[in-house]
């Protein structure tokens, strides 16, 4: 059975206020064209369709129009929910949807019954699991300790007590959004940390034979089994160096995998260049750069008059500007910010209770606080699924 493996489709989202409608529809149409051209069985869409729990007109008119296309061709579809969709919204109709061929997997109470198919040599079971918030869900698979790692294992329990009932040979393939260890992560992905942890280990996974991840937004093969095909589309400057694309794979008569990488259509190269604002402007290497999306850094030690003015006349794309004057770390006009970078919020409210106190929290402390950043979190979650 051949599978076209993608996520984190984003519709409805802009790139530094620039709208990605287009680039979106252009890549529904690379989508569909994949499909059609190379023989493909099943698409398996693994969270993230929108870019926010209540999508814009335009985003859902786009998702519309990919599922009457992909329902046109025959082909199978299954879809879970992320962390940016609202599960319920993605969800709707989804029994009548699903006679058509589409199926919206976005009720964790239906992570053990699967979507089975069936090709020349048996079935293949595909089980979606959507993505799981540990304070939402916890109920629901009798956990009592709110964590990624404990509500995946118990999701995935009952996917490996399903399958153990079906015929021998049955093959197996589970959709989740999730961030598992050894994954790459960029500056575009919603963090979804839970008492300090964010990311699960891909054993979890263990007993199926392959793994369709969402969330992280660059495409990675953790194992043979276990893949990310990462956003078909860049949504912020960390991706510039991203490869964007969706994995093609085979899933023979024993369960064995094989993958190929289909590229996505470049709306347009993405650029990070760093100097001075005269270096930039006079350097003639940067010249492949001018028809890109660009962010410019400025090391100026002054901040120049009229940067974004002058830079747009030889790159009319830059849509970022960042300042970063070069000097030492002891310089007391070393930016806020620039102190801050890379630092999450436990570490910095931590830091705040040092700078204040005079001395660290303690264990007990520090799990004050982190209980407290994972309830407002989970609250905010479940106000914008509301």
């Amino acid at each position: 059975m051949r599978l076209l493996h993608t996520s984190d489709w984003h519709l409805g989202r802009a790139f530094h206020r620039v709208s990605m409608l287009g680039a979106q529809a252009g890549f529904i149409d690379h989508l569909v064209g994949t499909v059609r051209e190379r023989g493909v069985d099943a698409v398996v869409v693994s969270g993230d369709v929108y870019d926010r729990a209540v999508p814009p007109l335009a985003a859902v008119e786009l998702f519309d129009d990919a599922l009457h296309r992909l329902a046109g061709l025959g082909v199978p579809t299954v879809m879970i929910s992320g962390n940016h969709d609202s599960a319920r919204r993605l969800g709707v109709g989804a029994g009548l949807i699903g006679r058509a061929g589409i199926h919206l997997c976005t009720d964790p109470a239906g992570c053990g019954t699967p979507v089975v198919l069936h090709d020349a040599h048996g079935d293949v079971a595909l089980y979606g699991l959507p993505y799981l918030e540990p304070a939402l869900v916890k109920a629901e698979f009798g956990v009592e300790k709110a964590g990624h790692e404990v509500v995946l294992a118990a999701a995935m329990d009952r996917v490996r007590a399903d399958l153990a009932t079906r015929p021998a040979g049955t093959r197996s393939v589970v959709l989740a959004h999730a961030f598992v260890t050894g994954g790459e992560q960029s500056d575009s992905e919603r963090d979804i940390t839970v008492g300090g942890v964010a990311a699960v280990p891909s054993g979890v996974f263990d007993g199926v034979d392959y793994v369709a991840l969402g969330h992280l937004h660059g495409c990675q093969t953790l194992t043979e089994r276990v893949r990310y095909s990462g956003s078909p589309l860049p949504y912020s400057f960390s991706e510039a160096a991203h490869r964007k694309s969706m994995w093609l794979v085979d899933l023979d008569a024993d369960g064995s995998v094989t993958a190929e990488r289909v590229d996505c259509p470049v709306p347009r190269p993405l650029a990070r260049l760093r100097g001075t604002l005269e270096d930039l402007l006079a350097d003639p290497g940067l010249a492949e750069h001018e028809d890109a999306w660009v962010e410019a850094t400025l090391t100026d030690p002054v901040r120049p008059a009229d940067p974004m003015a002058r830079l747009a006349e030889r790159f009319p794309h830059t849509l970022s500007l960042v300042f970063d004057p070069e000097r030492a770390p002891d310089d007391p006009a070393v930016s806020y910010a620039r102190r801050l970078a890379g630092r999450g919020d436990q570490e910095i409210a931590e830091d705040f209770v040092t700078h204040v106190r005079g001395a660290g929290p303690d264990r007990h402390e520090r799990t004050v606080l982190r209980d407290a950043f994972d309830a407002v979190r989970a609250d905010d979650t479940l106000r914008e699924a509301r």
